[in-house]
């Protein structure tokens, strides 16, 4: 079979740069052992087993989901020791218990007692055992219950009285992509740290065990000084990275792994605008860049080695249409590029502008495209 390379292939399409992805993996994962902790990497971003099997050293190892069905996809590609990082829902036990039923080994995750109730009474009426982690709220970002709350020891004893033992707690510093520098990001890892080793100590002062005590957010984890009293770190979006991360500093603009292959198809000469066939189905519309000091719209341009062009990104998109220009607004500065050339768009989120495509076209040296990954979107 002839090898095909970049400019061969129809847009839009989703390049994954196989080397930067890998350098990624590599400096996550080294970053992590000198911690000495364990790693369960989140697989939401990738939904991909190709990709997977680059963050996992044996099928053996621990993943984090964000969905049952990727709980059922990893499951059928022999990952089986699989944490359901959202609070579990009543309607989805039954999902739950199938996926137990084929080996899998799911934690699930609550953070009140309602839902610890609701849970005891599934378990009584079925005559299951549930893994089960409290989320602890470490930075107001979403759910969990606050370290310092009495909720988190009661829950924690209902749990145990029901005979479903505390696993652990997980803690997610969302906050950190809010971060106005790097000191303040290990700050956070810090404070999310503190939070989730003090919810487990109080746990543990209460007599019951929490092994686990996980903590997890791709900033957070790269930029922590230690993690004293974790076990685990979770992180997903390091994997690809994206240009919110660079926003952050997190990463460069070449560590970015993933971006969307597009080709012109028009000019707006007076307005200074190239059309591209790229525009938000291509790319999503998390607009996640808006609130850094650099807003790069829906995504930073660059020519097909994934060099940026200079300061052109793509300041509008319609459902179907990019709108690449310059991103001050200067039409005399505008690069009219040839109908049918193509350019590459690198994303605000890799897990939104990801999840538009159904595979990556792996790249290679040389813009060689060296393999086709499937991948997969929805619930």
């Amino acid at each position: 079979m002839p090898k095909q390379v970049l400019e061969q292939l129809e847009t839009p399409a989703l390049i994954l740069d196989e080397a930067r992805m890998d350098r990624n993996i590599e400096r996550m994962r080294s970053h992590l052992r000198r911690l000495g902790v364990s790693f369960r990497p989140h697989v939401k971003t990738n939904k991909c087993i190709d990709v997977a099997r680059r963050l996992l050293e044996t099928p053996q190892d621990p993943i984090t989901v964000s969905t049952l069905l990727e709980a059922e996809y990893f499951a059928a590609h022999g990952v089986k020791d699989i944490l359901y990082a959202v609070c579990i829902a009543p309607n989805k036990l039954d999902h739950v218990m199938a996926l137990q039923d084929k080996g899998v080994r799911l934690s699930l995750l609550l953070d009140s007692m309602e839902t610890a109730r609701l849970l005891a009474e599934r378990a009584r009426a079925t005559r299951r055992h549930f893994d089960v982690l409290i989320e602890i709220d470490s930075d107001g970002h979403r759910s969990g219950v606050t370290p310092d709350a009495s909720e988190l020891v009661e829950i924690g004893l209902f749990l145990e009285g029901a005979g479903i033992p505390v696993k652990g707690v997980l803690t997610h510093a969302g906050s950190s992509y809010d971060c106005a520098s790097i000191e303040a990001i290990r700050a956070m890892a810090e404070q999310e740290r503190a939070a989730v080793v003090l919810a487990a100590q109080r746990l543990r002062a209460a007599g019951i065990a929490c092994p686990v005590v996980s903590m997890g957010s791709t900033p957070t984890a790269l930029f922590a000084e230690h993690l004293e009293g974790v076990t685990e770190v979770r992180a997903g979006v390091f994997v690809f990275f994206d240009l919110v991360m660079a926003g952050l500093s997190v990463c460069r603009l070449d560590d970015i792994a993933v971006s969307v292959l597009a080709t012109v198809i028009g000019h707006q000469h007076e307005k200074g605008w190239t059309v591209l066939d790229a525009g938000w189905m291509a790319m999503s519309r998390d607009r996640g860049t808006a609130k850094q000091p650099v807003d790069q719209g829906y995504g930073l341009v660059c020519d097909l080695d994934g060099r940026p062009l200079d300061d052109f990104i793509l300041v509008g998109a319609n459902q179907e249409h990019g709108i690449m220009a310059h991103r001050y607004g200067k039409a005399d500065r505008a690069l009219h590029l040839p109908v049918g050339t193509q350019v590459r768009i690198l994303p605000n989120h890799a897990c939104s502008t990801a999840a538009q495509y159904g595979n990556y076209k792996v790249l290679g040296p040389g813009r060689e495209i060296t393999a086709t990954w499937q991948r997969f979107s929805g619930w």
